[in-house]
């Protein structure tokens, strides 16, 4: 399917998840709505403050629809909790619009073990699927990111899950990212098949003898690198390697401020290296890419970052539109059940 078909492709949006919500969600919505006919946005939240932020945009199409929702899921609920206690929350009531049908996709820059478990529980897993993952998009030195996952769905590390997440990470990237025949790393100690713990050792195995493209063991350097397309790895470590990378940007910011703040002349070196700064580090910027993917369950559900900006919420929906019109679940749960 196109953009050219005549099917209406419907994205719910959790208006009140995130730390501007719901502004940037509402900006970034009516963003997404532009040249896109085939689109309908609908915003789940407090009916009266999305109303309001419509307004005040002056936006005036009327190619989205608002559900009211008079709970909030916030980042500091359980989310085992805000399953049972927030069932009129923007967040339960947006994917229960995909449980349903009367949604394609949905996004949220809210509560992401809420969105995880609520999904999970509402949608329910693949059929082979054991543990549903979420990744995310490491910037490489190549002309394009790599995917690694897990990066916090489960801590588990079974090696059935790690197969799984290899098979779900290179259908995504072969459909979504557009790359042929992707190449998959298993994350360990060490290059040899013989490295790692018991788990891994054994999903080495199992990927050897998979019909991926599976190139063996990868370290942590091999990430940064681009050696795999796809790195696979349990959700502790994972999640671990996501919040250093976050941290990246943050520290050489606060690098670049005290060193500009040495005397005028440093103040003019930073000044004439900004611009390129920018253009270097723009793959490092997680609004490129808006969100990632919950891979895993019976629903296009995609998870952003909770200071998401209107680009962030704009991309998360093209995201959202392309697991749709490739028929993500579908071509997984083929690729599961071979």
């Amino acid at each position: 399917m196109n953009s050219n078909d005549n099917k209406v492709i419907k994205i719910a949006i959790d208006a009140m998840g995130g730390d501007f919500a719901p502004l940037n969600e509402v900006i970034g919505g009516l963003n997404a709505l532009k040249n896109k006919p085939y689109l309908e946005v609908i915003f789940v939240g407090d009916e009266t403050q999305i109303k309001k932020t419509i307004s005040e945009q002056g936006y005036s199409g009327k190619n989205y629809s608002i559900l009211h929702a008079s709970q909030v899921v916030t980042m500091k609920d359980d989310p085992a909790v805000a399953i049972k206690t927030k069932k009129d929350s923007s967040l339960y009531k947006g994917i229960d619009l995909v449980k349903s049908g009367s949604a394609d996709g949905f996004i949220s820059a809210g509560n992401t073990g809420a969105v995880m478990s609520t999904s999970t529980i509402l949608l329910g897993r693949i059929k082979g699927v054991g543990r549903p993952t979420i990744g995310t998009f490491m910037p490489t030195v190549k002309d394009r990111p790599s995917l690694l996952l897990d990066v916090g769905a489960s801590v588990d590390q079974k090696s059935r899950f790690l197969y799984e997440y290899a098979i779900m990470g290179a259908i995504y990237a072969e459909q979504i990212l557009g790359i042929n025949n992707p190449k998959v790393g298993l994350l360990s100690v060490g290059e040899e098949a013989s490295k790692g713990t018991e788990e891994v050792k054994l999903a080495n195995k199992i990927l050897q003898e998979s019909e991926l493209n599976f190139i063996g063991n990868v370290e942590g350097r091999d990430i940064l690198a681009g050696t795999s397309d796809i790195v696979v790895c349990d959700g502790f470590t994972g999640n671990v390697i996501l919040k250093f990378a976050e941290s990246f940007l943050t520290v050489l910011k606060s690098k670049i401020k005290d060193f500009s703040e040495r005397g005028i002349f440093n103040k003019l070196k930073v000044a004439l290296m900004v611009p390129t700064l920018k253009l270097i580090l723009k793959d490092f910027d997680y609004q490129t890419y808006g969100g990632v993917p919950l891979l895993g369950v019976n629903g296009n559900i995609i998870i952003g970052h909770g200071k998401s900006s209107p680009i962030a919420i704009e991309n998360m929906i093209n995201r959202a539109i392309e697991m749709t019109q490739k028929d993500l679940t579908n071509k997984l749960f083929e690729a599961l059940n071979k």
